[in-house]
């Protein structure tokens, strides 16, 4: 259990759900770990995983913010080794229904943060010299989902951006690998709100119960669990996935298969 042993990671979006267990599983391999969410719920989580954890309140979509939050893992613990940027938002509804406003704030939060801590992480990893980017998109970012266009539109961006960040720190020779995490059906807070927020979910029924709909149309038959894609973050962020760059893992239990 010391896959990222002297490793130090920021894990957005973490004070619950996908990040919350990121964190965790982070922790568990030996980083230390700097969890940040919009929620000052996190600071709990932080003091549950105890030893180096650390939590700090960040909106992804304020740039200055990002500065600090950089800042900080590295006057804590001297280094930054791994950004996750799982931070993120649902926004259901048809492209006719939906406001510029609801658009914007769904491409802000799940794409331009993406962006924002790419940016500001990567030339404390050079100083480090080297680490891993972590992007978690989506099954959205794969295939089409209908009502969600702006969520696959913003998912989407992150699959793409990746890559090209991927390029360009492989071509600088700086040691820096960047993928992304597309998760399928997943028993999390934020499929949940997804769901409970619309009026008609993808199989015409409302709220979503993902047991049912993963038996409908996962073709593994069950959703998956946060931990799964904490497992696929870690493969990504150690050294394991050293010669890993430029690609995404799907974690989907078959749905983009189909």
């Amino acid at each position: 259990m010391s896959r990222l042993a002297g490793k130090t990671a920021i894990v957005t979006g973490a004070a619950s759900g996908l990040g919350e267990a990121i964190a965790r599983r982070f922790a568990q391999e030996g980083a230390r770990v700097l969890l940040s969410d919009i929620s000052d719920e996190g600071a709990a989580v932080a003091r549950d995983i105890g030893g180096d954890a650390q939590f700090l309140v960040q909106d992804v979509a304020n740039e200055p913010r990002w500065a600090e939050i950089v800042a900080h893992a590295e006057t804590q613990w001297g280094r930054l080794d791994i950004l996750v940027n799982n931070a993120g938002i649902s926004m259901f509804g048809l492209v006719t229904d939906l406001s510029y406003a609801q658009w914007r704030r769904c491409i802000e939060v799940d794409l331009d943060s993406v962006f924002l801590g790419t940016r500001a992480a990567i030339p404390a990893m050079r100083r480090a010299g080297g680490g891993a980017i972590v992007n978690i998109s989506s099954m959205a970012g794969i295939t089409g989902q209908r009502a969600l266009s702006a969520y696959c539109a913003a998912k989407g961006g992150v699959r793409f951006f990746s890559k090209a960040v991927a390029l360009e720190c492989a071509n600088a020779r700086d040691n820096i690998r960047v993928n992304s995490v597309h998760p399928g059906i997943i028993d999390t807070p934020i499929f949940h709100a997804t769901a409970s927020d619309s009026r008609r979910s993808p199989v015409g029924a409302a709220p979503i119960d993902v047991g049912p709909l993963s038996a409908m149309v996962v073709p593994m038959g069950r959703p998956g669990q946060a931990e799964d894609i904490a497992a696929a973050c870690l493969y990504l962020a150690s050294d394991d996935g050293r010669y890993v760059t430029g690609t995404e893992i799907v974690v989907d239990g078959g749905y983009c298969a189909a």
